[in-house]
């Protein structure tokens, strides 16, 4: 981490340079891919993970350029309909967050593809995500495992799916994703109520692209749109991410004889447990 600390005066530091969100990074990526013009972020997130998610919708087609110096990435939306088939497996690599939103995102088009990742991912369950996109109409095979699901996940060709009316049994934010993602192709309505709130920045980033996602109480309704659009033309900021922040706040917390200021970090009330605890 470049930059880390500037020191403002004896025993204060700012720390200016926390690397962006990852789940933001993500998202970012793919609903940039599938909208009608062009997106651009800077402070993405270099991890791997990342990197993994924008290499896969490269393969679908869509022209991402990074500049890993500068952390910034333009990306060429093709529209809810411009992804291409790929001509292999697609793979997460150690993204559980990856290979569930891809999952609902495929799930919904005109092609076939296959998604698969690395020994850890392969052991992951994913049952969670294939019971509600099935239900809309998706046809998504895997490994049978323990009565669960697990990749790699064949996700077959199904252009049309319907909205649903569905429960989540957990909060979960990835199953959450998924199911707003392939809400998107949906010929009705998807309606998805949480147990608990769950992050929401899937819903954030869709808002701002124009799709309607409204929430009564604990439950979210999304209307499938016709196009998405990035609402800027400029380089849009990805907040820092909170959970590499978390160590720097507890550092200090713990150090008798120093004081850190940290900037830009995202503060969505989904992610401030830590501070709610601090607090207390």
């Amino acid at each position: 981490m470049e930059k880390i600390n500037k020191k403002i005066k004896n025993g204060s530091y700012i720390i200016e340079s926390i690397p962006g969100d990852k789940s933001i990074s993500h998202r970012s990526i793919i609903i940039g891919s599938i909208a009608e013009n062009t997106s651009f972020f800077s402070n993405f997130l270099c991890s791997e993970d990342c990197l993994n998610t924008l290499k896969i919708f490269q393969e679908l087609g869509i022209p991402i350029t990074i500049d890993p110096h500068k952390k910034s990435i333009s990306i060429e939306g093709q529209g809810l309909g411009g992804l291409s088939a790929p001509k292999s497996s697609l793979d997460v690599g150690n993204s559980g967050t990856g290979i569930r939103l891809i999952t609902g995102l495929l799930a919904a088009q005109s092609f076939s593809s296959t998604l698969t990742g690395d020994s850890s991912i392969q052991k992951r369950p994913m049952k969670r995500i294939i019971t509600p996109l099935e239900k809309m109409g998706a046809s998504i095979k895997g490994n049978l495992s323990n009565s669960d699901i697990t990749a790699p996940l064949s996700i077959h060709k199904q252009p049309t799916l319907t909205g649903i009316s569905y429960t989540l049994p957990v909060a979960s934010a990835q199953v959450k994703s998924a199911i707003l993602l392939a809400g998107l192709y949906a010929s009705s309505q998807t309606h998805i109520t949480e147990p608990k709130p769950s992050r929401n920045h899937t819903e954030i980033i869709l808002q701002s692209y124009g799709v309607t996602v409204e929430k009564k109480e604990s439950t979210l309704s999304l209307t499938p749109p016709k196009k998405l659009f990035c609402p800027s033309d400029t380089l849009i900021t990805i907040p820092s991410d909170f959970s590499s922040a978390a160590f720097f706040i507890v550092l200090a917390l713990i150090h008798p004889n120093c004081s850190l200021t940290l900037t830009h970090i995202g503060l969505n009330k989904t992610r401030m447990t830590l501070l709610n605890i601090l607090k207390k």
